[in-house]
């Protein structure tokens, strides 16, 4: 209740922040207008500061605690704060001329606490510090002195009729110069001095957190396109010439790439879930202390991953034996590692040591966690197998993961789909040609990403599984397949585990008899003969299959794999597979 009670909290402002930032791009697009930008400017300004307005509403929705959708949020608001100097209000010009570089103190600020939304050390706080303190002071003393009347050229806005600046105090033109280069390059200074601060950062991070800090490299990237362009314009401003346009598209679909790659890291981590779901189940049988480490380490990404069990003599013991120095808990300082202890029963039977970086997702280690005490309680050497449990455990992640998807990246991105198709039909009759393309363009890419995500969706868990039941979903695969399927499959329903095995059973038997055995046609049957479940599947292809034993590790995820999934739930599996005869798979699953 009281997490539930947090998430309605936050939706409470995620909505007028929302709208505000609906506002500020409306605002900000009428005076970039009015400014002399062309329509597909005001595109491309609008997708860059929306797509930080969004990421940062998906983002704080997502992970309220941290301050990354904040600031994200309010990139995408600040970026539209200098187009107000389009405006003949003499108040909003002054804030637009004033705040204009605002956006980028954000920026740095970004960069310099992604992801755990802090910086680390005092260094990177005074230079979030000086980031807001150039703007606040060299921004308004630049302001004091600006007059768009003498020297329009001194704004990235292309107005010789903006203005008047309701904070001109001094018409001083060489002054006005003077202040306005030392500006710049004080900007340049500490652009420089973030990259430098990025760079430390990655050489002395683990590899999970070089994972994470992607998002902030592809800015990083940007960092440099806009020194190298701000170097260029002071020592030259005539230099760039007609560049001067593609420098700014080059830039803006740079900015576009940050809260893009975000909101990917973000979808990676709920698809390391639906994996860590999935575990031990595609072991195949009951993993030792070794292997589970391992499997955690390339799951969650953190090759430096340390699995510890509860030792005789008291403490935590690895793998090998050695005991395992923990950090206190929250308290990683320098080393960027952490310690999540895994509760059993009456105590901490397991601990995790890991990097910092996952614990930035609460629910990606508190399923890592349940793993370990899923292993820890039934799976431990000594202990008997409960492979139906595993297989439980995974079904539900599948399905929560699919249920994910479909209610939140799928219908975003319809949406999305929904408003480019909209402003397509806004456009009047003599556009540009280039913005048509353009935008037709972003449809497409976005229509194929769509199907990607909805092939991906159901791969995981198939929706109409779980809606209509095991008949109509191998239905549906059927006429996905490339060859001719003929499905007899009894009505009705059965357990949730049995559904899904059969289901899977079935992909997996189809798939091999198309690319493996040349297959022309395929027949599935599935019947109930009270009390076991018949699922069968015959193909005319080159036949010649057999089962391979359970020491060869190679066949692991092939028909090994089956057998391994049918038995967790207490069936059996026959392969039939006379060499130029064709193959049979014939598996019986309990229906209780």
């Amino acid at each position: 209740m009281q997490g539930e009670t947090a998430r309605g909290a936050v939706w409470r402002m995620v909505v007028p922040w929302g709208a505000v930032a609906f506002a500020m791009g409306g605002l900000g697009a009428w005076g970039y207008g009015r400014a002399g930008g062309e329509p597909v400017d005001l595109v491309r300004d609008l997708a860059v500061g929306w797509a930080f307005a969004v990421s940062g509403l998906v983002a704080w929705v997502r992970r309220p605690a941290n301050r990354t959708g904040r600031l994200l949020l309010a990139e995408g608001l600040t970026w539209f704060l200098g187009n107000l100097q389009g405006f003949p209000v003499p108040v909003l010009f002054a804030i637009g001329a004033w705040g204009e570089a605002l956006n980028l103190a954000v920026l740095a600020h970004l960069l310099l606490v992604f992801p755990d939304g802090r910086a680390a050390t005092a260094n990177e706080r005074r230079l979030v510090v000086a980031g807001y303190a150039l703007v606040a002071v060299g921004g308004l003393v630049r302001a004091l002195l600006y007059d768009p009347a003498a020297d329009s050229s001194s704004s990235y806005l292309a107005c010789a009729d903006c203005g008047p600046n309701a904070l001109l105090v001094l018409h001083a033109p060489e002054v006005f110069d003077a202040v306005d280069l030392v500006y710049r390059w004080a900007g340049v200074v500490l652009t420089v001095l973030v990259t430098l601060t990025l760079v430390r950062r990655w050489r002395t991070g683990s590899p999970a957190r070089r994972r994470v800090l992607l998002p902030a490299w592809v800015a990083l990237g940007l960092t440099f396109a806009f020194v190298g362009w701000e170097v260029v314009y002071l020592l030259d401003p005539d230099a760039l010439g007609a560049a001067d346009a593609v420098m700014t598209a080059l830039s803006d679909a740079s900015q576009v790439a940050v809260p893009v790659v975000f909101l990917v890291s973000l979808l990676r981590m709920r698809l390391r879930r639906a994996a860590l779901g999935d575990l031990v189940t595609g072991v195949g049988r009951a993993p030792t202390q070794r292997d589970l480490q391992e499997m955690l380490r390339r799951t969650l990404g953190d090759p430096s991953l340390v699995l510890g069990v509860r030792a005789e003599g008291g403490g935590y013991a690895d793998p090998g034996g050695r005991p395992v120095r923990l950090p206190a808990p929250g308290a990683a300082g320098d080393t960027g590692r952490d310690v999540t202890r895994v509760e059993v029963d009456e105590g901490a039977d397991a601990v995790l040591e890991h990097d910092r970086a996952l614990g930035e997702d609460p629910r990606l280690m508190a399923t890592a966690t349940a793993v370990v005490a899923l292993w820890s309680r039934d799976l431990r050497p000594h202990e008997r197998l409960s492979p139906r449990r595993v297989l439980q455990a995974a079904y539900e992640e599948r399905k929560k993961l699919e249920r994910d998807l479909h209610d939140g990246a799928q219908t975003r991105m319809l949406y999305t789909l929904m408003t480019l198709r909209r402003l397509d039909a806004r456009l009047p009759q003599g556009a540009d040609p280039a913005l048509r393309r353009t935008v037709a363009e972003a449809e497409q890419s976005l229509r194929q990403a769509l199907e990607e995500l909805r092939d991906l969706a159901r791969g995981i868990h198939p929706a109409v599984l779980g809606r209509a039941g095991l008949g109509p979903a191998l239905t549906s695969l059927a006429e996905q397949c490339p060859v001719p399927v003929t499905v007899e499959a009894e009505p009705g329903r059965w357990a949730p585990v049995v559904e899904t095995t059969a289901y899977f059973l079935v992909c997996e038997a189809m798939a091999n008899a198309v690319k493996h055995a040349a297959a022309r046609r395929i027949r599935v049957g599935v019947r109930d003969t009270g009390g076991r479940l018949v699922v069968e599947v015959a193909d005319d292809g080159a036949g010649g299959v057999r089962m391979p034993p359970v020491a060869e590790p190679s066949h692991g995820t092939g028909l090994r794999g089956l057998a391994d999934r049918v038995a967790a739930v207490g069936g059996t599996l026959v392969v039939d597979s006379p060499r130029g005869e064709g193959t049979l798979i014939r598996a019986e699953l309990p229906c209780a």
